[in-house]
């Protein structure tokens, strides 16, 4: 697939702690890398006035924190060449803090304990809601090299065998969907999340049945289904149906993408099938040969790299942005992997994919889901 190669990740809460494993502390480029458990509340509580105190007086440490997608020891080269670069850059020493949970992530950009974080756009709505010094730093852009095709797909999918259940004519409908056991990612999830369910309230709200459909029919059994799963990150919520614990599961492609091929059909159509690949790592490893099929797939804008402008240094953000949109970044094989290498990185190399500047207003029709 000529998309990202990101992740392996955290999965349900009851695999959380043999996939993160691998996520202990370990040492960084110069500085060290940490998993963060804390909880939102107890990271705000901690670090308002650290945060505060930065203001016009910058750290010495920049510090980049990582959803739970990116977060397994399987990315550790990737994470480590992010470090260097970020390092080469500014001069300074740079920390890792590796997360459980999105919402860790996003409060950590949002007060400022972590200066740049990765994230989809979602989670980047909700750093900047919380945070107007919140700013898009760079995002990876399509085969193009820009903007204009910088984007990737969330998919539901379903287990092959059960796709006839939802079946309308030579295509898919989700309406079937409805008293299934369904799997998100976490509800601050781009593709996870926010634009399956925006699509579920567009399809079943006026119906007789749904009316208004709300979010809390979305996310509660008993609700549009009869039990909602969020499996933590996309392999989670993927691995929540091989494993046959969900019906249906909602999960984006680059992050399935190191795990399973698309062997019928056209990657990231309707109706394609993915199979597991046979020395698929954690948690897949239990499912290999598993199939599913694709009855949704909604393009998506690529989510950026974020920062904290009230806690990186301005000449910091020029000196990353100059790098890492430059084409020195662009040919390293660690950042953006050609096809057919053994390296697992975030992104895949099969055109002119770069990083480039982008403004926060692009992020705009994402913002417009929840209105």
């Amino acid at each position: 697939m000529k998309r990202n190669k990101i992740f392996a990740a955290v999965i349900s809460t009851a695999l959380a702690a043999a996939v993160l494993a691998g996520c202990s502390s370990k040492t960084g480029t110069e500085g060290n890398t940490e998993t963060v458990t804390e909880t939102k509340a107890e990271t705000k509580a901690e670090t308002k006035a650290e945060a505060a105190g930065k203001k016009g007086s910058y750290s010495d440490t920049i510090t980049v924190v990582w959803y739970p997608n990116e977060s397994a020891e399987d990315y550790d080269a990737a994470r480590e060449e992010y470090a260097k670069l970020i390092q080469k850059a500014t001069g300074k020493k740079v920390e890792q803090k590796l997360t459980t949970d999105y919402a860790i992530a996003i409060e950590s950009l949002a007060n400022g304990t972590a200066q740049i974080s990765f994230m989809g756009a979602q989670g980047y709505i909700e750093a900047k809601n919380a945070n107007d010094a919140v700013q898009p730093l760079f995002v990876n852009s399509g085969e193009s090299g820009t903007l204009d095709d910088a984007k990737y797909y969330s998919f539901l999918a379903v287990n092959k065998g059960d796709e006839g259940e939802y079946a309308d004519g030579d295509g898919y409908s989700i309406d079937k969907i409805e008293g299934k056991r369904m799997s998100f990612v976490s509800n601050s999830s781009t593709s996870g999340f926010k634009v399956p369910t925006s699509s579920m309230k567009s399809h079943f709200s006026g119906s007789e049945k749904w009316g208004n459909l709300t979010e809390d029919d979305l996310i509660e059994g008993g609700g549009l289904f009869s039990q909602v799963l969020f499996g933590g990150s996309h392999q989670g919520s993927a691995y929540n149906l091989l494993s046959g614990k969900a019906d249906v599961a909602a999960f984006c492609d680059t992050e399935i993408a190191p795990y399973a091929a698309c062997t019928e059909g056209t990657a990231d159509e309707v109706g394609a099938v993915y199979t597991i690949n046979a020395d698929a790592s954690a948690p897949f490893d239990t499912v290999t040969g598993k199939e599913f099929v694709l009855i949704q797939s909604t393009p998506v804008l690529n989510g950026p790299f974020a920062y904290n402008s009230e806690a990186l240094d301005p000449a910091d953000v020029k000196a990353i942005q100059d790098l890492f949109t430059s084409d020195e970044v662009s040919s390293d094989s660690l950042i953006f992997v050609p096809e057919g290498s053994d390296n697992v990185g975030m992104f895949e190399k099969s055109a002119d994919e770069r990083f480039v500047l982008v403004e926060d207003s692009w992020f705009d029709p994402i913002r417009n889901l929840s209105k």
